[in-house]
């Protein structure tokens, strides 16, 4: 590697996360600048989603080509280019293709793909060295204060010093019990590892998204699908297979449908200013119920004033049990039924349905300033909201509806509610236990989980204390004092008496730098992996995340 005046950087992971940062450096064109990729697999851009690590050939995106940010190429004009065997494979005309529609995931990871080459091709016509060190895994990174550098350290021993380093791993799925206990999965990913047939009943913990992977996976291989005047239809090849989804409120979630604002209002992040003018006002902290009122109902109010009308004296907790009470008392199927001719509606008069629309962007808003929130708020947010928002912007895809309604009407799946205390054991003679039933195979698809800052995969970073746990500090201290007498480890309090929550993942600033225990920046760490930062961070954003934590980060570079 170069040496001298130039700027060595490297970027850990090479999905869409590490697309979005690429784009923005070979865009700035920054002098002297050289760039390291390192990726665990063979090729770049697919991450976990879009490659066969997380998709197989029944999955589809929940994204249209007009909701995914700027790249090189337009999706529509991309698929003129695909070669016909591929778009036959897919059954996908190319001529009847427009930005409105989704793709299968595995076809959506060659896009990117094809993004990722354009942009090394023109980082190199800027004189932009870049390196892509291919089925490389990343065994540990060392910052070095002394020398302002970072060591990045392989599996296989190699070892690389750098002035930046920007952390893009993406996806990780920690194992609890795979492998150690017969017919359990941890994950539905990869999913060759479930596309089996079985003679008995499924279980799955969890009904989002990556639920119904689970569910596309586990039906292509126990049984056919076939369109029968219009309609999906299922039928299992062994009469014992079925699939049961246990869920804590026994909801499915949201079709997609049309929005209108294709970027999840990424231009409704408040301010700085004013997420300082208001800090000013409330002890230091960002109130909830402002982002709520700000980010929510204000949009509300623009764009359907008849429902705002029917919300304008809602605070938060009381619209989230409005909602939630019209969803539950709904049989799920019957909800998902009706949702899917909604769905279908919107996309057709490209009309949205705004409250919905109007939550994703609130969901969107609300990454930026959570780190501001007090602990109470974080709270609320983590019981009231999110549980909601994790329902209704979930975006199901309207393949994945139908093949949902298909296997329920067959008789083949069903949902089951196990409220908050619903306990998933191993069995003696392995799958699990489910509240007193037992299953021979049990998949658990509650979808990515907020790591705690001990599970970051980097003891060097824990170890010099380079990071540091992310906590939020209680409005009230007698709030923090009781919950401390109940859970010593989660609050923590410092010598000025002030408590905090301990929250998951590590501690960042705005600009997506790691932070020590000290509250200091360290400028040579960026992470914008999600599964590290959810306390400061809690919603999973997809490619819109990955657009603008990698503004954040290219801004403060």
């Amino acid at each position: 590697m170069k040496k001298g005046n130039s700027q060595e950087m490297a970027i850990l992971g090479g999905g869409p996360a590490a697309l979005f940062i690429f784009k923005r450096l070979v865009a700035r064109g920054l002098p002297g600048l050289n760039i390291t990729i390192f990726e665990k697999n063979d090729r770049l851009g697919y991450g976990m989603p879009y490659g066969h690590n997380g998709a197989a050939d029944e999955h589809v995106t929940n994204v249209s080509g007009n909701e995914i940010p700027e790249l090189m190429n337009d999706l529509a004009d991309w698929i003129k280019k695909v070669p016909k065997d591929t778009l036959d494979k897919y059954h996908i005309d190319p001529g009847n293709f427009n930005d409105y529609k989704v793709l299968p995931r595995l076809l959506f990871g060659q896009y990117l793909n094809d993004q990722f080459n354009l942009l090394l091709k023109q980082a190199g016509e800027k004189g932009i060295e870049t390196t892509v060190c291919y089925k490389s895994i990343v065994a540990d990174v060392i910052d070095d204060p002394v020398k302002r550098k970072v060591k990045v350290l392989l599996e296989d021993d190699r070892s690389f010093d750098f002035d930046r380093v920007v952390i893009c791993t993406g996806h990780l799925w920690p194992l609890r019990y795979e492998g150690k206990v017969k017919g359990w999965f941890d994950s539905p990913y990869p999913p060759a590892k479930i596309s089996v047939k079985v003679n008995h009943a499924v279980a799955i913990r969890g009904s989002s998204l990556t639920a119904i992977d689970a569910i596309r996976t586990l039906g292509r291989h126990n049984g056919t699908f076939k369109k029968i005047d219009g309609k999906l239809c299922f039928t299992a090849d062994d009469p014992n297979f079925r699939i049961v989804m246990y869920s804590r409120n026994g909801l499915l979630p949201a079709v997609r449908f049309h929005l209108e604002d294709s970027h999840l209002g990424k231009e409704t992040v408040l301010p700085a200013e004013e997420v300082e003018a208001m800090r000013a006002q409330h002890d230091g902290f960002l109130p909830l119920d402002y982002v709520f009122e700000k980010n929510f109902k204000a949009g509300i109010l623009r764009q359907d004033p008849g429902f705002y009308e029917q919300i304008k004296e809602m605070n938060m907790e009381t619209f989230v049990d409005w909602i939630m009470e019209r969803r539950e008392r709904t049989d799920p199927f019957e909800l998902l039924k009706e949702e899917y001719a909604e769905a279908e509606q919107s996309i057709k008069k490209r009309e949205s349905v705004y409250w919905k629309e109007m939550l994703a962007i609130l969901s969107f808003a609300m990454n930026y300033p959570a780190k501001y929130f007090s602990a109470e708020d974080w709270l609320r947010m983590r019981k009231k909201l999110m549980p909601l928002i994790s329902v209704v912007i979930a975006f199901v895809p309207q393949s994945s509806a139908e093949t949902l309604l298909a296997m329920h009407q067959a008789g083949k799946l069903e949902l089951l509610a196990v409220g908050e205390e619903g306990s998933f054991e191993p069995g003696e003679d392995g799958g699990v236990l489910i509240d007193g039933t037992h299953y021979q195979t049990f998949v658990d698809c509650i979808g990515q989980p907020h790591l705690n800052y001990e599970e970051l995969p980097y003891p060097g970073l824990l170890q010099n204390r380079t990071v540091s746990p992310a906590r939020l500090r209680f409005r009230d201290p007698e709030k923090g004092r009781q919950m401390m007498s109940d859970d010593q480890q989660q609050v923590v309090v410092d010598d000025q008496e002030n408590y905090y929550l301990t929250v998951p993942g590590v501690s960042i600033n705005d600009s997506f730098q790691a932070v020590d225990e000290y509250n200091a920046l360290n400028e040579r760490i960026y992470i914008m992996a999600v599964p590290f930062i959810g306390g400061f961070n809690p919603d999973y954003s997809g490619l819109d995340f990955c657009e603008a934590a990698s503004k954040a980060i290219i801004d403060s570079l």
